[in-house]
């Protein structure tokens, strides 16, 4: 059989990094990619397939979707989008500069490299496009309004594109983890640095009781029902092999917990038990 391939963005640390080695041990020719290229130099040392693909650049993207095309004579039997960031903060004090970058990322970008693989799948006959979203995805909780926002439309669109592409041969699918150990915590403290000017909001006591204590001093203590990566590479191996895939994954408790509860629960409820954390 002809070996697989799939491109993966994020795969510096986490889930990214877990599902490029994991699938790679699979069977599967796999592009890792990352937005640094200190980190492709240290995936190739580690046996992977790497180059740069920045979300907030689109002639990264472009370059990547060249450079894996080319390396495989114009197929492309799967896209992992993966990569993301967040940028916690109360919405109130999110600048509107905040938010145009993080989607330009966590949206924008994932959006744009989707767009130039379709027609190479297209052209082959088959294809599979996963988006990883999150239960942030499904229920949004203090503090996350600008990761929440984001996810909340990676789950829109991609609703969208799977009714779309369904008069095609590429399966479009979304993964939704919960807590899985990563450093996207560590990773968002940057960006609430350089957006949050929490001194000088209405909520300071609520920020140093609360937000900055997670960010700060319990940024490597693990969240209740966290999972290893490895969860979510097991969930991405089942929406890539299975021959009629589920239109999305749960990964972890929380999230099939906030699956249920956002079907069943009226909105009053379901913020009763968002604001539980």
């Amino acid at each position: 059989m002809t070996q697989k391939t799939i491109l993966i963005t994020g795969c510096s640390s986490g889930i990214g990094h877990d599902a490029a080695h994991g699938l790679a041990r699979a069977g599967w020719r796999v592009f890792a990619t990352c937005r640094q290229e200190a980190d492709c130099e240290r995936l190739r040392g580690e046996g992977l397939e790497s180059f740069r693909l920045d979300y907030a650049d689109e002639d990264s993207i472009a370059a990547a979707v060249d450079e894996a095309l080319s390396r495989t004579g114009g197929t492309l039997d799967a896209l992992y989008n993966n990569g993301a960031f967040a940028c916690p903060g109360a919405v109130e004090d999110l600048p509107r500069g905040a938010l145009r970058a993080i989607f330009e990322t966590n949206l924008f970008g994932v959006h744009d490299l989707t767009c130039r693989v379709i027609p190479a799948m297209r052209a082959q006959g088959h294809g599979r496009i996963v988006n990883c979203s999150s239960v942030l995805g499904l229920v949004g909780i203090r503090w996350r309004g600008a990761y929440v926002a984001t996810k909340f439309a990676v789950e829109g669109l991609t609703d969208v594109l799977r009714l779309e592409m369904a008069d095609t041969p590429i399966k479009v699918i979304l993964i939704e983890p919960g807590p899985i150990t990563s450093d996207i915590r560590q990773k968002s403290v940057p960006h609430f640095e350089r957006w949050v000017n929490w001194q000088g909001s209405a909520r300071r006591a609520q920020y140093e009781a609360s937000l900055l204590q997670r960010l700060y001093r319990d940024r490597g203590k693990p969240d209740r029902f966290e999972l290893p990566p490895a969860a979510v590479t097991a969930k991405l191996l089942t929406a890539l092999t299975v021959p009629d895939p589920a239109p999305r994954y749960y990964v972890t408790t929380p999230t099939w917990m906030m699956g249920i509860a956002r079907r069943i629960l009226p909105t009053r409820a379901l913020d009763w038990v968002a604001a539980k954390g």
